[in-house]
């Protein structure tokens, strides 16, 4: 056999196959590394460097380069050129990849029981192939009823296949159509399940869609996509979604609005175009309600001393921010002008008689925070750890629950509830499911129609609250309740937009008891008492008693390597051996930072090989998820009714059918491989995922590679996370840069101006 003409000039190779195996998928960036059997034989390597091979050889082929959703069984076009990685050998670095449904039976057999299809494991399709041969692809697309004649296929299964196929072609069309645009193929599922059968038509006539609906596209990528389809620089489209996608991710970085002269000067920046043409899309988004445009005065009654708000000018909100901000403040000043459906007739009296009944001593401004509740419609209960704001809660509750009254407890996150669950002995839940969030209806069943049945709502961990859930929560609280707000302003604001908890109390729409004195018992503690040091900018003493177990260390170690490696052993072995605590369930590794030798992703990664290092196994991209792991769900899920926060242990897997199950404090939730996403290993997590949360040890690197991120309320919350142990690593510059840092970013908020001046 003559040699194959493989190579069409010295760097360009095009090469068809079956896709045998996916050795590597990043499901973020599409990255990819799979092995190729050629459809013909290919020539053998040459001994002359960049010469074309000579021997024949049929062997596999290690293919790499970018695509989405690769199939072990696929027919596949690469074109790409050949080059020696120094560590791997021989590879084809492929820049476009061509996917060719596969004809015969073995192709398609492998092809579906890739993962495909969801519920198609390797047995169903073999039985399927063996039913229709060569014709299944076919029988797929136009006669899928079919199916019903396979054992193992039933009605619903049949449901789930029919949907599961079309979503693939249809992601496979939209590919297609992206790759020469520039967007990266691993975001074309994303797309997908945005648009549905839509995609494409949504993806032609506005791409700059894409920077604003999918998560991970930015501007930049949808801006060179619409170059490609023919948008101009000046093209009002281009501009408008230059401001909208300029406003969304303000808000991924906590602010509610952007002061109109702030947005104009980095839209011009970020869009290369004058102020004129910005002006010109602002006032066509806010005639088409886009956005809303609000003076200062319009909000509230600017005080004296506003000179910074006075100035700003006006504040450009995405409407729907300037609905839950507006609405909040509407909400609050009528709930506190409405009459309590609860009222005691000697307050006073039943105060004493509840607080008597504590097993300690109140302090006076512990009983001014009852007597407080007991007067009041809206109340913020304040406080760092171990002044007793539990006992306080237990005192309000137990003032209620004398005159009978209906009780409702919640909490932002799954632990948080679960902890106030366990310290009032009451049931808690998460804001999500006491406002009865429903799929079907894509919204909460609690609202102004159909408010919660409660005379008292306390939500603990409120600080963790941010715009969109408070104002759900408000609009479904009942005029005649009584609602108190605890939390901690000290540590880190909510994830989402606003700052709602220090907004109210610098509103002072509202009274506020605030808590000071440390309880004796927790004054015993060293985790308190050196949390409170830190949250007056004191750097704790770092030196630890050899001569007693204390609940507070400090180990200085670097380089980051070092102190990663410490780390591990003090989870693996140190803790568990000195402490007796299990080193999975027990321990939490808390980073101020995901990336990084000691960020959440590296530390998962060390974490999960040192403790679950064997065992059944299945792959998302470059997550690993093995039986009895540690995960988080990380975006809420509401089909699920699981949420951003919650962790649990894995306690079934099929990696057949790459699907496991999770096990959430005795709820087992079942995922399916293209879930995983919301799935990530927990060892260790970052200090913001940590708020409402309590361990009974945690275990945090301090480094100066996390400079950016060292600030006073990180570490202060990152500390008061710890229950019984708390162990920093790292470099003591780190905790005195942190500690003594206690400049914050200002969020662009107007909630306590709104709120202001209510009597």
């Amino acid at each position: 056999m003559a040699d194959l003409p493989l190579l069409s000039s010295p760097d360009v190779a095009e090469l068809t196959g079956t896709l045998e195996r996916v050795v590597f998928h990043n499901e973020e960036n599409g990255y990819t590394v799979f092995r190729l059997v050629p459809d013909k034989a290919l020539a053998g390597e040459s001994k002359v460097a960049g010469a074309p091979p000579r021997t024949v050889s049929r062997d596999p082929v290690t293919c790499v380069g970018h695509t989405v959703g690769p199939q072990a069984g696929t027919h596949v076009r690469v074109t790409g050129r050949w080059v020696n990685n120094p560590r791997f050998g021989r590879q084809l670095e492929f820049s476009h990849l061509e996917e060719m449904l596969p004809v015969t039976s073995e192709g398609i057999r492998l092809y579906l029981a890739s993962g495909l299809i969801k519920g198609v494991g390797e047995s169903l399709a073999g039985r399927i192939v063996d039913a229709f041969g060569p014709d299944t692809i076919r029988i797929l697309d136009e006669e899928p009823d079919r199916l019903l004649s396979v054992h193992g296929v039933g009605k619903k299964g049949l449901q789930r296949i029919k949907e599961s196929w079309a979503a693939h072609r249809g992601i496979r069309d939209l590919m297609l159509f992206l790759q020469p645009h520039g967007i990266t193929p691993a975001y074309a599922v994303r797309i997908y399940r945005a648009y549905g059968a839509d995609a494409l038509q949504v993806v032609r006539e506005n791409p700059y869609r894409l920077a604003m609906d999918i998560h991970g596209i930015g501007f930049v990528t949808a801006d060179a996509a619409a170059r490609k389809l023919g948008f101009t620089e000046l093209h009002p489209l281009r501009v408008q979604a230059g401001i909208l996608y300029l406003l969304q991710k303000a808000t991924d970085d906590g602010h509610v609005y952007l002061p109109q002269t702030e947005l104009e000067e980095a839209a011009c920046a970020q869009l290369g175009v004058d102020a004129d043409l910005v002006r010109e899309a602002l006032n066509a988004l806010e005639a088409d309600e886009r956005i809303v445009r609000e003076m200062p005065e319009e909000a509230g009654t600017l005080a004296a001393d506003d000179e910074t708000l006075r100035n700003e000018g006006p504040g450009v909100y995405l409407r729907r921010f300037y609905h839950y901000e507006s609405k909040i403040a509407f909400y609050l000043r009528r709930l506190l002008h409405a009459p309590k459906s609860v009222r005691f007739p000697d307050p006073d009296a039943l105060v004493e008689k509840i607080t008597s009944a504590l097993p300690i001593t109140l302090a006076p401004e512990q009983l001014e925070a009852v007597r407080t509740a007991a007067r009041s419609k809206v109340m913020v209960l304040t406080g760092g750890p171990g002044t007793g704001k539990t006992t306080i809660i237990n005192a309000i509750i137990n003032l209620f629950a004398e005159v009978r009254a209906k009780i409702l407890l919640a909490a932002p996150t799954g632990r948080a509830a679960k902890r106030m669950s366990e310290t009032t002995r009451r049931e808690a839940r998460t804001i999500h499911r006491l406002l009865e969030y429903s799929p079907k209806e894509d919204g909460f069943a609690r609202n102004e129609d159909t408010p919660l049945a409660c005379a008292l709502l306390v939500v603990d961990e409120a600080s963790m609250m941010d715009v969109q859930l408070f104002y759900h929560l408000l609009k479904a609280v009942p005029l005649g309740a009584t609602v108190i707000l605890v939390g901690d302003v000290h540590q880190l604001p909510s994830v989402g937009p606003g700052n709602v908890l220090s907004d109210i109390i610098a509103s002072r729409a509202v009274p506020v008891a605030e808590l000071t004195e440390i309880f004796r018992q927790s004054a015993e503690s060293e985790i308190i008492c050196n949390a409170h040091l830190i949250n007056k900018g004191e750097v704790p003493s770092l030196e630890s008693s050899k001569d007693r177990l204390s609940d507070f260390y400090f180990i200085r170690q670097s380089p980051p390597e070092k102190a990663a490696e410490m780390i591990v052993d003090l989870v693996r072995n140190h803790i568990p051996r000195r402490f007796g605590l299990d080193p999975v369930d027990d321990i939490q590794v808390l980073t101020p930072m995901i990336k990084g030798e000691v960020g959440a992703t590296a530390m998962n990664h060390r974490l999960q090989e040192a403790l679950n290092p064997n065992g059944l196994e299945v792959r998302k991209g470059e997550r690993a998820f093995r039986l009895h792991d540690k995960v988080m769900q990380i975006r809420n899920n509401y089909d699920k009714d699981v949420f951003n926060g919650d962790m649990g242990r894995i306690s079934h897997m099929s990696p057949s059918d790459r699907t496991l199950s999770v096990d959430f404090d005795g709820r087992v939730v079942p995922y399916d491989f293209e879930d995983l996403d919301e799935l990530a290993p927990a060892y260790a997590i970052s200090i913001h995922k940590s708020q409402g949360s309590e361990y009974p040890a945690v275990v945090i690197p301090l480094m100066m590679q996390h400079y950016v991120l060292l600030q006073r309320n990180l570490v202060y919350t990152g500390v008061t996370r710890g229950k019984r142990l708390v162990v920093l690593v790292g470099e003591s510059r780190a905790l005195h840069m942190a500690v003594k840092n206690n400049k914050t970013r200002k969020r662009h908020t107007r909630l306590a101006l709104r709120l202001r001046g209510v009597d």
